[in-house]
């Protein structure tokens, strides 16, 4: 993209301001400036009149398939999924894009190393646990790394230095999540450097849309992938593409599978799947009131039981009608470092701007189908959102721990 392109097209979205430092920049910097340019989404700065409302519809709970017909029907499930994961129907996506910054590390959140007598990486977990269902398969599942645009080239760079952790590198592919600007609350574009635009990734519901513009979902195509399972690096734990769980999906002939772990309190803070208006969604933890805390089931259970991992088997013939332009869009307002007028850095002590972000839970509610498959929160529920305390780096090592693996 040439100057006098960027310059044209910024200048008919109003957004003309973010050359005012040009005059100051070297060559290298004013490349960049271009090249993010042209691979920023500026459309979501149109399209607020796709805002998610801020009211719900009617929420009604969802049952689960819980661990007790799971394991009564353990060896039809786990044939199923064997057979769909044998015949190549079946491919993987490790949503990859954090930092690890909770952690206290500049580096992408997958290389975090928690070990305590050797290395133990957030990656080699993850990629461990899909290792195992290739070897009990003897088939090699296609896995998908989506990364963002601040970790990529650590990430490409650190597992290429670990081959990967005996994954095959030609069954891997990687890809950039698409990013999303920063605005004023005036709807002006934030720069976060004199050569850069205030930006953020597009949620975690902007993964398939990202694969799409990647142009990787004609490899869902030429493969017949019909069923792609999507997980969240920090949870250390979990299985990905695990037979019962692809086997219970595609038995129950839904358009997702989700799953999902028994809260541990009425009130944990975790998003739990349920009916809104009929079609399957997740309800927020803030979002539940009294009379849906104190609901119970046929069986006498809590009737919204079940917290969501962030770990979805999506039936890829359906992500088509998900389409990016109905997806809801979130504007969150944030304090949004940027720029001054006297071109010094300020750090904001309060909301100055809002961000813009789609949710995995609209994905899901777009579509007409999902199964909830429980399962066991301390065998495949060790996220790791803090350096310690809850959702830790010290409660997953004691999970860890419990389940025999070797720190």
């Amino acid at each position: 993209m040439t100057y006098e392109n960027a310059k044209e097209m910024m200048t008919a979205l109003g957004q003309e301001h973010i050359f005012k430092y040009w005059d100051e920049l070297t060559e290298a910097e004013r490349k960049a400036l271009l090249g993010q340019i042209e691979c920023t989404d500026f459309s979501v700065l149109s399209r607020t009149e796709h805002a998610a409302d801020e009211g719900r519809g009617v929420f009604s709970p969802l049952a689960a398939m819980q661990r007790d017909e799971i394991e009564a029907r353990e060896k039809e499930l786990h044939d199923a999924g064997i057979k769909t994961i044998k015949a190549g129907k079946t491919a993987a996506l490790l949503l990859a894009g954090g930092m690890g910054t909770r952690l206290g590390s500049d580096d992408p959140k997958g290389m975090f190393d928690i070990g305590l007598t050797k290395p133990v990486y957030i990656f080699e977990r993850v990629i461990g646990n899909l290792l195992d269902v290739v070897r009990e398969t003897d088939t090699w599942i296609r896995l998908f790394i989506m990364t963002s645009e601040k970790n990529h080239e650590a990430t490409v760079a650190f597992l290429k230095e670990k081959n990967f952790f005996g994954y095959r590198e030609d069954r891997v592919v990687f890809f950039k999540q698409d990013m999303a600007p920063a605005c004023g609350f005036d709807g002006k574009l934030l720069l976060e450097a004199k050569n850069r635009i205030s930006t953020s990734p597009n949620g975690n519901g902007g993964w398939y849309s990202s694969m799409v513009r990647a142009g990787l979902d004609k490899i869902l195509a030429e493969e017949g992938i019909e069923w792609i399972d999507i997980f969240a690096v920090d949870n250390v734990l979990q299985r990905i593409c695990d037979p019962c769980f692809v086997g219970a999906t595609v038995l129950a002939d839904v358009a997702v599978g989700a799953k999902v772990v028994r809260k541990a309190a009425p009130d944990e803070k975790v998003g739990v799947m349920c009916l809104e208006d009929g079609r399957p969604s997740i309800v927020e933890y803030y979002e539940l009131s009294e009379e849906m805390m104190n609901a119970v089931d046929e069986k006498g259970e809590p009737a919204y039981n079940y917290g969501v991992i962030l770990n979805y088997l999506f039936r890829t013939s359906e992500l088509p009608k998900v389409a990016d332009d109905k997806m809801p869009l979130h504007i969150v307002r944030k304090k949004i470092p940027y720029i001054g007028g006297d071109g010094i850095l300020v750090k904001p002590e309060e909301p100055n701007g809002f961000k813009f972000e789609q949710l995995v839970l609209d994905m899901i509610h777009q579509l007409p189908s999902c199964l909830p498959y429980e399962v066991i929160r301390e065998r495949e529920f060790a996220p790791i959102k803090n350096a310690t305390g809850i959702d830790s780096v010290e409660s997953a090592r004691e999970l860890l721990k419990l389940n025999g693996i070797e720190l």
